[in-house]
């Protein structure tokens, strides 16, 4: 296992296998985040949890995942990424076995949190390595295929997660969701030992910042559980002045990153970083861009199997459009970016948004066996754009990052995704609810219709606020240039 090599020194085609066995652990560990939706029922029927037990399988996932994003990421920076990569893929890998095998839904919730975890450790790796791996045109097909993936193992979790239950049956079908994971896992973890490279010598000189990775993460839990917790409890249980800590604690975090750098310290989200205009705008981007198509999923979910009465495979199916499309456009994204830079993010965030309004207006207005296949066709433009936007952006956000700070500046941009994620979801369950309640069953589709209307308007809201945001930083570059 000693015999993987640097980065810098291995051929193309040894470089394009390490970045396969990125793709399949990134695959995994984002397939989780939304597989497990259409599992709920399942594991509602075989072990009776309580609602709030039910929502924590999912929203808890998501949280210890943003938790540990950006920690890791330096982690990797600093040690290995290569080992780091294994550290969580292997833990993903248990975890994800253990909650196959969960006896009560109180170690399932458990097992959940952890698996999270490791998913959070592995995800800034993958990042780190596609930094350290390519260069140039390179880089850009590289972060097209994984934004491919990103969408793709988004959109594919309620189709196979309804394929499996369907194969193994409503009671036990839960099961399979967790442990499709294992075979992956053990074909993956060798490979990763043997074709991964290992880390450049310069990042194995720096210390590890624990104080600023401890403040960053009580500041991600901060911000995230109350939207993570949000559509579990009534208004007034939800402990917002979270938020108000999490304020405290980024500004204890900012102050003691810049003592650190001032005494020529190692911090965890260096000065330098924060001071690049394509990096920072392009986070915004990413978080203001997953807070509204996130929770299209949610929204959407819901409204074709209980609005429309659709089975989990059905609704699988209609929603696999946005995946297909997303891929073909993520593919040719690596060339599109080299060509127009952020035009393509632009571009695609407008398609995104477009496809979005016609799934809006189609709830608002049709229903009957129908609607699926026209809410298909309008989550096809929606796919294509989206594909032009997550490869792309993550390209130019990342393109000014040093490759020794490939793994901390990667963690920082998925922790914003997750955050984004996180707010979007709770937002878009809020709204359909109440929208919901108001509309009655007596309204379009059970008033499912109405309620999904409502989500994809507020969701469309953070989509614009998206696409100002990468309009800024095109017409910057042009101004720049």
């Amino acid at each position: 296992m000693s015999s993987a090599p640097h980065a810098a020194e291995m051929p193309a085609r040894a470089r394009w296998s390490a970045f396969v066995i990125c793709l399949g652990a990134g695959f995994m560990a984002l397939l989780d985040v939304s597989i497990v939706n259409v599992a709920l029922p399942s594991i509602e029927r075989a072990l009776e949890p309580s609602p709030s037990q039910l929502q924590w399988v999912v929203a808890g996932y998501g949280l210890t995942f943003g938790l540990v994003l950006v920690p890791a990421g330096r982690l990797g920076d600093v040690l290995s990424r290569r080992w780091v990569f294994v550290l969580g893929l292997s833990g993903f890998v248990l975890a994800a076995a253990a909650c196959g095998f969960a006896p009560t839904p109180e170690v399932l919730v458990g097992l959940r949190l952890l698996q999270g975890v490791f998913a959070g450790v592995l995800n800034p790796q993958v990042i780190g390595l596609i930094q350290e791996l390519f260069r140039g045109p390179e880089r850009g097909r590289a972060f097209g295929y994984f934004g491919a993936t990103i969408g793709i193992s988004t959109a594919l979790g309620p189709l196979v997660g309804g394929l499996l239950i369907a194969a193994f049956g409503p009671e036990e079908g839960w099961r399979a969701v967790f442990l499709v994971n294992v075979p992956l896992g053990l074909i993956l973890v060798p490979l990763a030992l043997r074709y991964l490279p290992r880390t450049a010598p310069q990042a194995t000189q720096a210390r590890i910042d624990v104080v600023g990775m401890l403040l960053i993460a009580a500041a991600v839990l901060c911000i995230m559980f109350p939207f993570a917790s949000a559509s579990d409890a009534e208004a007034n249980d939800v402990p917002w002045w979270l938020l108000g800590v999490a304020t405290v604690l980024i500004a204890a975090f900012v102050l003691w990153e810049r003592r650190l750098e001032r005494a020529g310290g190692s911090p965890v989200v260096s000065s330098e970083l924060m001071r690049t205009p394509s990096f920072v705008l392009g986070a915004a981007v990413a978080a203001a861009y997953f807070a509204g198509f996130t929770g299209m999923f949610l929204a959407g979910t819901l409204y074709l199997q209980q609005g429309l009465g659709l089975s989990a495979l059905q609704a699988g199916l209609t929603l696999t459009s946005f995946a297909l499309m997303g891929a073909i456009s993520a593919a040719l994204s690596g060339r599109l970016v080299q060509r127009f830079g952020r035009w393509t993010v632009v571009t695609g965030i407008a398609l995104t948004g477009i496809g979005m309004a016609g799934v809006a207006s189609t709830a608002a207005t049709t229903d009957g066996p129908q609607t699926a296949l026209v809410l298909a066709c309008w989550l096809a433009i929606a796919g294509l754009g989206n594909g032009a936007v997550i490869s792309p952006n993550q390209a130019l956000t990342l393109a000014d990052v040093p490759v020794t700070r490939g793994g901390s500046a990667g963690g920082v941009l998925q922790t914003g995704q997750r955050m984004g994620a996180a707010i979007g979801i709770a937002i878009a369950a809020a709204v359909f609810f109440s929208r919901l309640e108001q509309a009655g069953s007596g309204a379009l589709a059970g008033g499912y219709g109405p309620a999904m209307r409502a989500t994809m308007v507020v969701a469309l809201t953070a989509m614009s606020v998206a696409f100002l945001l990468a309009l800024t930083d095109a017409l910057r570059r042009r101004t720049h240039h």
